[in-house]
């Protein structure tokens, strides 16, 4: 718990000089951003390893290897800014488990991974093939929404699709996370 308020900390004092997020106060960053990447992480199945596509200031990757320091994530971000915040947090709280990389997603040469998620990157159906990539086989890929699933239906190389619905903590939102296995 100490090194998630650390993160949130760290956060506040680099958004005051520039816009990482809309979450600036400490309090409005831990409900909206690190509760908010506990809850999803609570529904996913389980995996050893995982990218956050767009993953913006770190979330929901950088809570992930924050509570389990054995799981490898990789942070994929277009943005110089949000890269070198996710850099400096990554040093500052010595998170060994943690890569990020800048550059868009379909430029860079995929690290196939267990559990791939895309928050806010882009219409769900479009972004799905971007994700594919970097998907291994047996892996899954997500996509964490409001409290509705998008429509996307059945997609080549995916199995079938679930939506888990899942509240944020502490009288948070009715979120959903759209689901759905890397086939052959």
């Amino acid at each position: 718990m100490e090194s998630l308020l650390a993160l949130v900390a760290l956060l506040s004092s680099w958004s005051i000089r520039m816009n990482l997020t809309g979450h600036r106060e400490p309090g409005r960053a831990l409900r909206g951003l690190v509760l908010e990447s506990v809850a999803l992480l609570g529904v996913l199945p389980s995996f050893r390893s995982a990218v956050d596509l767009g993953s913006g200031a770190g979330f929901p990757g950088l809570p992930w290897a924050i509570l389990h320091p054995e799981r490898r994530v990789v942070l994929v971000e277009s943005r110089e800014r949000r890269h070198h915040f996710q850099r400096a947090a990554i040093r500052q709280l010595g998170l060994s488990n943690v890569v990020s990389l800048r550059g868009r997603l379909e430029e860079l040469d995929p690290e196939p991974v267990d559990a791939v998620v895309a928050q806010a990157v882009g219409p769900a159906r479009s972004i799905i093939p971007m994700m594919l990539p970097w998907a291994r086989l047996g892996g899954f890929v997500a996509i964490p929404c409001g409290p509705n699933p998008p429509e996307i239906g059945q997609v080549a190389g995916l199995g079938e699709a679930h939506f888990l619905p899942y509240r944020v903590p502490l009288g948070g939102p009715a979120r959903g996370v759209w689901i759905a296995d890397r086939d052959s």
